[in-house]
């Protein structure tokens, strides 16, 4: 416990999933928190559940494509907070998925603007801010999906995806010297909102389940847990790196 205590943290994509689950383990650690995502109801909620477990929490809704709404996080941080030491920029989209060929141009702008220039907006006003304490930790969600594995129908995704670990190398090596450590995890199958979105039958869910060495799916709070280290200083000499969090799958062809 208390492995953030006094330590600020903004988490985007907080409403639900992997977001929601690391927000409730930054708080419970000690972190306070500013929770972002699009829905202003669920972020409420998150903050009252946090609040009511003696956590401190702030929410801010609106759209991470935005760099006005990443300026905006990281003012929220400063000024309610007075400081900014760790980001998990998370927030992202499956977008349209269909043979390569059928993609529309505003399909494919729209999943890459969610998930890889919205995670380096968010980080280009993160970084100073945290600079300003001697460092801190930024972390960013890749995945399995065009790393590991290539799934048809996936291209928009799997490249901003693949995106973000080029981002998380050249952050790291640019700003490591300051005192930034940058990371990323690229989770396996989760069981979220868009772990069920991805599947349109039980087949598919047991199939894709079926693909890791442990032969099931994670829960949230598992993949938090991975976060959790590599935000706290027990990951201290860790930077650089793109984290598997995949139950195997990645080894597994059985």
């Amino acid at each position: 416990m208390n492995r953030l205590k006094d330590k600020v943290a903004i988490v985007t994509g907080a409403s639900s999933g992997i977001g929601r689950a690391t927000a409730e383990l930054f708080a419970q650690e000690g972190a306070k928190v500013v929770v972002a995502a699009r829905r202003e109801a669920e972020l409420a909620k998150l903050v009252a559940n946090i609040v009511a477990e003696g956590g401190e929490a702030v929410a801010h809704a609106g759209d991470v494509q935005s760099e006005d709404f990443a300026k905006a996080l990281v003012a929220l941080a400063v000024n309610r907070f007075g400081r900014l030491d760790i980001a998990f920029n998370n927030a992202g989209i499956l977008g349209e998925r269909g043979p390569s060929t059928g993609i529309s141009k505003q399909g494919w702008d729209e999943t890459i603007s969610t998930n890889l220039t919205s995670a380096f907006l968010g980080a280009k006003h993160q970084i100073p801010q945290i600079l300003r304490n001697g460092g801190g930790s930024i972390i960013f969600t890749s995945t399995f999906v065009g790393y590991s594995f290539g799934f048809p129908g996936a291209a928009a995704y799997a490249a901003s995806k693949s995106g973000l670990i080029g981002l998380t190398q050249a952050l790291a090596a640019e700003f490591g010297p300051q005192g930034l450590r940058v990371n990323s995890i690229m989770p396996g199958a989760i069981e979220t909102p868009m772990y069920y979105a991805s599947c349109e039958t039980p087949e598919q869910l047991a199939w894709l389940a079926n693909l890791h060495a442990l032969k099931r799916i994670a829960q949230p709070e598992e993949v938090a847990r991975s976060v959790l280290y590599l935000a706290s200083d027990d990951s201290s000499f860790v930077s650089g790196t793109s984290f598997l969090i995949d139950g195997g799958a990645s080894i597994t062809r059985t």
